[in-house]
């Protein structure tokens, strides 16, 4: 092998190398960066989260709103029961005295 030959061979071999380690850079950018849509993408699905959060939340206290009006009427009813027992106990103890009674 002439003195030409290997400059040749040594300049190929430096530009293949040169290429690959341009190829890998490139690769490697193009991986970890994603890209300026996949930004806005992931802008979008953590706007939409957060409001999916929020209707989240607003359920919730719609629910806790709905369960303290049912347990509030349930008590109401409870005491319109025991008044309604009461009244019938006084009914009858006054029929009862009623026929009792001669008139």
């Amino acid at each position: 092998m002439d003195r030409q030959q290997l400059i040749i061979a040594t300049a190929a071999a430096l530009f293949a190398a040169f290429l690959m380690g341009w190829l890998a850079s490139w690769l490697l950018h193009r991986l970890t960066r994603g890209g300026g849509a996949d930004a806005g993408a992931v802008e979008s699905l953590s706007q939409q989260f957060h409001d999916a959060e929020a209707a989240r939340d607003a359920a919730a206290a719609a629910l806790e709103a709905r369960e303290a009006d049912l347990r509030a009427a349930l008590d109401a009813l409870d005491e319109c029961r025991t008044e309604v027992e009461e009244l019938r106990d006084y009914i009858e103890k006054k029929l009862a005295r009623s026929r009792g009674t001669p008139g």
